[in-house]
């Protein structure tokens, strides 16, 4: 501490650049500082700097970190102590440009595995963004030092610092995620592909605000769907169990039907305590499916869907820089396929009309061997029999569906009702099958290039994340807008950096695309997140296989 004090009286007032001096490591009282990277400047990123607690210091018990899961949720539960010290204890702004801000990764209302935070049996390691104070060019030293001489202490000391402290809250948030993680997988104890509990809360705030909305309707599960099982941690609950096969979520307007699918969409991730979700979860493979105008679509078999194209085109190795919205649909599906999903989430809202329905009418204006789309709605019941892929479907506007669904549920004002036998009694002639349609779930492997080179000027090909769903990956740019289940810039760019590892260790790709992915995320997944990365940082969360697979798929192959 008193050398660090003595450096930033030394440089005060001097040309910003002279900050570089105080890199490197630091021992104060409670905790040791490490300095690993300084700006160049007050308007460049923030410098990263990170903190370092022995056992002794923290005074965290073993029993909260024993597991894998409770390790994502205890150091999830950290940052977000992190935070909200911060917000206490920092003063904010005092300078030119970011001067004085202090920053941690966090995940929003879901628990991801980062790196922002890591706990092992030797030290706990917290990362931050923390922007070196300057006017203008100038050092301003006594800010500074009243940075880390006096907030930063106290951010350690409220969040960090655990002896002789009550834990409550800390064991509520980790068996909380830990029942979570428990329940996703005994779904299929329950012969179910989602679940949601009674008193959930699903409603959002709005728009961006994923809060839960003050006053909404707490879910109840309609008796004939109703299962009961007991958790770890919090004991017996009782919910709406999604049976496999094809479900319709019907109702009116506004009557709540996208918002019990966009429940299930991030199902697959857990939740904070207070969230309202924390008792839905879905199959972690599950995939919300969409149509995708304009999107980069490479060598897929879309021939299941969409047959022989105008002027002959084939569509068995379909290939395309500007997608239609049936055509993407179609390529989406056979992606999530490829990816292992075993249950598509859709809405009707964001679906290709001509993809999902073919009414009898339409069929009769316009002849079959004219239209080259084979509907969902003709396929979806071989996609659950022969694959085994169960579809949870949104609709509100038409009824053939109800001629293929296994269950049916309706919602009133967000109140929900099982309308399955009234659906059946309704339902008439099961729309056609087409059993001598192209095989749903692709059997080749696709082989994608995932170099890049520099922009003009740069040394080297650089990943940058925009915004939360636009990826910059060297001359390259990948739009995973409509990729709707990824929920942080932290994921985007690991995404990023995977391919990039992908691309340096498994070039040729002889296992496929997918497979060559899947090793790259498993040994993440086994490492760590800082392999991702020549430096030390803590902004990256860890993306599902299915969201890293869309990025490869929609990375434009010409230059």
């Amino acid at each position: 501490m008193k050398r660090l004090r003595e450096l930033l009286q030394r440089i005060d007032g001097r040309g910003y650049k002279a900050y570089k001096q105080i890199k490197g490591s630091y021992r104060f009282t409670d905790f040791q500082l490490s300095i690993d990277h300084v700006q160049g400047d007050p308007f460049a990123l923030p410098s990263r700097i990170s903190l370092q607690l022995n056992p002794q210091q923290h005074g965290l018990p073993t029993s909260l970190w024993q597991t894998p899961i409770r390790k994502i949720a205890l150091e999830d539960f950290l940052a977000r102590a992190v935070a909200e010290a911060i917000t206490q204890h920092v003063k904010g702004r005092r300078g030119t440009g970011r001067s004085g801000d202090v920053e941690i990764a966090t995940s929003g209302q879901q628990v991801l595995q980062r790196n922002a935070v890591l706990i092992d049996k030797s030290q706990l390691d917290v990362r931050l963004l923390f922007a070196l104070p300057g006017s203008g060019r100038s050092i301003l030293g006594e800010q500074a030092a009243e940075m880390f001489f006096s907030e930063l202490p106290q951010i350690v000391a409220d969040a960090l610092s655990w002896n002789n402290r009550c834990l409550q809250e800390m064991q509520q948030h980790v068996e909380q995620v830990e029942a979570q993680e428990t329940l996703r997988s005994r779904l299929s104890e329950l012969n179910a592909v989602a679940f949601v509990g009674n008193g959930s809360l699903l409603p959002r705030a709005g728009g961006i605000d994923d809060q839960p909305l003050k006053n909404g309707v707490p879910f109840q599960s309609p008796p004939a769907l109703e299962k009961t099982l007991q958790l770890p941690n919090i004991g017996e609950v009782t919910g709406m169990a999604i049976p496999p096969g094809v479900t319709l979520i019907v109702g009116g307007g506004y009557h709540g039907k996208s918002t019990l699918l966009q429940a299930l969409e991030r199902g697959v991730y857990n939740h904070i305590p207070g969230d309202g979700r924390e008792l839905v979860a879905t199959l972690g493979d599950a995939v919300k499916i969409r149509a995708e105008d304009h999107r980069a679509v490479n060598q897929v078999d879309i021939s299941p869907f969409i047959g022989t194209l105008p002027g002959n085109r084939p569509t068995d190795c379909f290939s395309t820089d500007n997608a239609s919205g049936s055509t993407s649909q179609a390529a989406n599906i056979i992606e999530a396929l490829e990816a292992g999903a075993t249950c598509l989430l859709i809405d009707e809202d964001t679906s290709a009309t001509n993809f999902m329905i073919r009414d009898s009418r339409m069929q009769q204006l316009v002849p079959d061997h004219q239209e080259p789309i084979t509907p969902l709605l003709h396929r979806v019941r071989e996609l659950y029999e022969t694959e085994g892929v169960s579809t949870v479907i949104v609709t509100g506007g038409s009824g053939d569906y109800l001629a293929v669904a296994d269950t049916v549920i309706m919602l009133d004002n967000y109140q929900v009702f099982d309308a399955t036998d009234k659906a059946k009694h309704l339902a008439g002639e099961t729309p056609p099958r087409v059993n001598a349609a192209p095989r749903l779930r692709p059997s080749n492997l696709r082989n994608l290039s995932l170099q890049t080179g520099p922009l003009p000027g740069q040394r080297e090909a650089k990943i940058l994340v925009r915004e939360q769903r636009l990826l910059e990956y060297g001359r390259k740019r990948i739009d995973l807008s409509k990729v709707e289940q990824l929920i942080d810039a932290g994921q985007t760019e690991a995404i990023g950096r995977l391919l990039a590892l992908c691309q340096q260790q498994q070039p040729d790709q002889p296992e496929g695309l997918a497979g060559a992915l899947k090793a790259a995320l498993q040994q993440v997944e086994a490492d760590g997140l800082d392999i991702l990365l020549p430096w030390k940082a803590g902004h990256l969360a860890l993306p599902r296989f299915y969201e890293l697979l869309a990025a490869a798929n929609r990375l434009r192959q010409k230059s």
